[in-house]
C-alpha cells in the first residue's frame, strides 16, 4: 500500500509566536549511532569553541554535520547546559554534582541544592547506550527553554556516565523530543510536558540544520511551529506510523534504476542521527551504485572531484520523490592538511522491527528538508530547505 501524503499549502503556522532556540556546531565526522533507543556513540571528535550560553534567542550548534546542540536552563536561578536536541529518544537528563567521573567532571554539573525551586523525586534511571550504561536518579524543576519555563519538570541526574562521547562532547546532556512511548521509566518527554502546560499555541516543533561547516549558528530548533524563512514551496506531509519514534511509511529508495525499500519499508526520523542508515544488504547495493570505496565497516569514500557526476538518490512518499544530489549525501573532511576526503552519507544498521526494513533519515536528509514534526496531527512535514 502507498503511503498516504498530503500537501499543504502553508501560511498559518509560521513565525510569530515561535520559540527559536539556536543550534551550535562543533567536532568532525566520528559519529557512529547503533539501534538501541536514545543512541549515542562512543567516537566524537570536538575542535570548535563552546556556544555562548544564555544568549535569547538561543541556537544550535552543528556537530560538524554530525550533532546539533543548544542550551537549556535548570532551577532557580539557572543553571545552563548544552543538550543535544534529539528526535530519537524521549528523556532528558544531564551531569549531577554528585557525579565525579571524567565525563562529568568536563561538563556542566546540574546542583540542586543551589535551585529553590528543585523537588526531590529519587527514583533511579538507567539509560543504555551502545557505549554502556548511564545511571542516576531523578529529580524535579524548573526547565527553561528560551522563553519557555516548564513548572515541576522530571530530569535525569547522570552520576556515571560511559564511554569517550560524554567525557569529550561539548554537550552536556540530552533532550529528548520523541513520544512517550520510548521513554525510560515512562517519564513525561519535555515536549509532552510543555503541550501539558499549554505554553505553546501549536503543538509542532521544527528543525532547519544549517549544513555549511562554516555557519555559525548551526541552525534552528523553533517551538510552536515553522519558519517559511527556511524552506521553499510546501511541506508534504506523512502520518506517523508508530507513535514511539518518529516513524512513518516510506515507499521506495531510488539510485537510477536499482529500486531499494521494494514494497515500503518504515523510516525514522532523527536528529539525533547524523547519517541516513538502511538495512545492511540494501546499503551494500547503493553504495555500489554510487560508485563508493569502503574503508573501514560503515564508513565508504567518493572521489571529491566527482561530486556532481554522482547518481540522485531519492526517498518516495507517496507520488512524492525527495531528492539527494552528490554534493547533499555526502561530507567533506579534512584527513590531513593537505589532503581532502568526502565520505559517504549512508551507513549499514539492521534493526529489528515489527513493522518491516527500517531506515534512518538522519541530519543529511534534515539538512536538505527542513523538518516539521507535528504532534497535533500526528505527522511528518517536509519541504526544501532554502
Amino acid at each position: 500500500m502507498q503511503t498516504q501524503v498530503y500537501i499543504v499549502l502553508t501560511c498559518a503556522v509560521l513565525c510569530c509566536g515561535l520559540e527559536r532556540i539556536k543550534l551550535w556546531k562543533t567536532g568532525s565526522y566520528q559519529r557512529r549511532t547503533n539501534c538501541t533507543p536514545n543512541a549515542v556513540s562512543n567516537d566524537i571528535v570536538l575542535t570548535d569553541p563552546e556556544p555562548p550560553n544564555g544568549t535569547t534567542p538561543e541556537g544550535l550548534k552543528n556537530f560538524m554535520d554530525v550533532q546539533y546542540y543548544g542550551v537549556i536552563s535548570l532551577g532557580t536561578p539557572p543553571q545552563d547546559f548544552n543538550v543535544i536536541f534529539d528526535t530519537g529518544s524521549s528523556n532528558l537528563w544531564v551531569p549531577s554534582v554528585k557525579c565525579d567521573g571524567t565525563a562529568c567532571a568536563n561538563h556542566h554539573r546540574y546542583n540542586h541544592s543551589r535551585s529553590l525551586s528543585y523537588k526531590a523525586d529519587g527514583r533511579p534511571l538507567k539509560i543504555t547506550y551502545g557505549s554502556g550504561s548511564l545511571s542516576g536518579f531523578l529529580s524535579q524543576d524548573a526547565i527553561t527553554i528560551g522563553s519557555i519555563v516548564i513548572k515541576n519538570g522530571t530530569f535525569g541526574e547522570a552520576t556515571n556516565e560511559p564511554g569517550s562521547a560524554f567525557a569529550t562532547g561539548k554537550f552536556d546532556g540530552i533532550l529528548g523530543l520523541a513520544y512517550p512511548q520510548i521513554a525510560v521509566d515512562h517519564i513525561r518527554p519535555v515536549f509532552d510536558m510543555i503541550m501539558d502546560q499549554n505554553l505553546v499555541d501549536n503543538n509542532v516543533f521544527s528543525f532547519y540544520l544549517d549544513r555549511d561547516p562554516a555557519a555559525a549558528p548551526g541552525g534552528e530548533l523553533l517551538l510552536g511551529g515553522s519558519d517559511p524563512a527556511y524552506y521553499t514551496g510546501n511541506f508534504t506531509y506523512i502520518p506517523v506510523s508508530y507513535q514511539g519514534y518518529w516513524q512513518i511509511n516510506m515507499d521506495g529508495v531510488h539510485v537510477g534504476p536499482l529500486k531499494l525499500c521494494a514494497g515500503g519499508c518504515q523510516a525514522i526520523v532523527d536528529t539525533g542521527t547524523s547519517l541516513i542508515a538502511g538495512p545492511s544488504e540494501e546499503i551494500v547495493k547503493l553504495q555500489a551504485a554510487i560508485g563508493s570505496q569502503q574503508i573501514s565497516p560503515g564508513q565508504f569514500l567518493v572521489d571529491c572531484g566527482k561530486l556532481d557526476s554522482l547518481p540522485v538518490v531519492s526517498f518516495r512518499f507517496g507520488d512524492k520523490l525527495f531528492n539527494l544530489t552528490g554534493q547533499e549525501y555526502t561530507l567533506k573532511e579534512q584527513a590531513n592538511p593537505t589532503t581532502q576526503v568526502c565520505l559517504v552519507g549512508f551507513m549499514p544498521m539492521d534493526i529489528p522491527n515489527p513493522r518491516g526494513p527500517l531506515w534512518i533519515l538522519g541530519d543529511v536528509f534534515i539538512g536538505q528538508y527542513y523538518t516539521e514534526f507535528d504532534r497535533g496531527n500526528n505527522r511528518v512535514g517536509f519541504a526544501r530547505a532554502k
